[in-house]
């Protein structure tokens, strides 16, 4: 595994990107509500970067992939495609996640949706997982290691009676949209390789409020439950620094 550290300079390039990410979710966010698509959503997005940020959605073309986001819907865990035939209705959870390419650096980020009136059972999921990411992203500084954040994750969920996908991670970013190191959402503390200033990586939990099994629809592409029970997702890009680390990706409402 070789895990690149990144320069001040390099990762100021990373926060470039992963502000103009961060935006792209605050701009969609008023449109997330019922009797939209996901199409439509997708379509504000793409021209949000390539109109007002002269920007390059990262994800188009991504192994073959053709949309600027990727929309994740209810008991979908991850990579739900756009379509003109998914309408939002009044109870839906929904994950945007979006990559923006800016300069030839990629910031990769995403947030969940609560859409009209929302059940509690929902409501809950979505906000321990936030809490799994933000506990995760509390703990990380030089010394620490990737087991650390698995832990502390699968720790959070799990007391909450919610399941950690396994088969899906986080990822090291930077002029490479998916590079080492691969960050695991479990595990135990203490293991794993050691945290250093200037790695740059996504945490993204995608936690369960049934099992952790997955299931891989035929469109290559769209990741389910496998038992049909709801999933939810928050993703930040981050880069460690010397005492802790920088939230890349943060948007307006958040406070790091």
């Amino acid at each position: 595994m070789n895990i690149s550290l990144k320069s001040p300079q390099e990762i100021q390039k990373l926060k470039e990107a992963g502000q103009l990410a961060a935006e792209v979710l605050e701009i969609v966010s008023p449109f997330v509500k019922p009797g939209i698509s996901t199409y439509e959503l997708d379509e504000i997005c793409f021209k949000h970067i390539t109109e007002n940020q002269n920007a390059i959605p990262g994800n188009i073309g991504y192994n073959g992939y053709e949309k600027t986001t990727c929309i994740s819907v209810n008991q979908v865990i991850c990579h739900g495609i756009p379509s003109k035939n998914k309408i939002l209705k009044s109870g839906d959870i929904v994950n945007i996640d979006v990559t923006v390419l800016k300069d030839g650096w990629f910031g990769d980020t995403s947030k969940m949706f609560l859409v009209g009136k929302s059940k509690p059972h929902n409501e809950k999921l979505v906000k321990v997982t936030q809490e799994c990411l933000y506990k995760a992203i509390e703990i990380i500084k030089p010394g620490k290691y990737f087991g650390d954040i698995g832990s502390v994750i699968q720790t959070h969920a799990e007391k909450n009676f919610y399941s950690v996908v396994e088969d899906y991670c986080g990822h090291g970013i930077g002029k490479v949209y998916h590079e080492d190191p691969q960050v695991l959402h479990f595990g135990k503390s203490g293991t794993g390789k050691e945290i250093k200033e200037g790695m740059c990586f996504t945490i993204e939990p995608m936690i369960n409020q049934g099992s952790k099994y997955t299931k891989l629809l035929s469109d290559g592409w769209t990741v389910e439950t496998k038992d049909g029970r709801n999933s939810a997702q928050w993703e930040h890009t981050i880069a460690v620094t010397a005492s802790g680390c920088e939230v890349l990706t943060k948007r307006s409402e958040e406070n790091f």
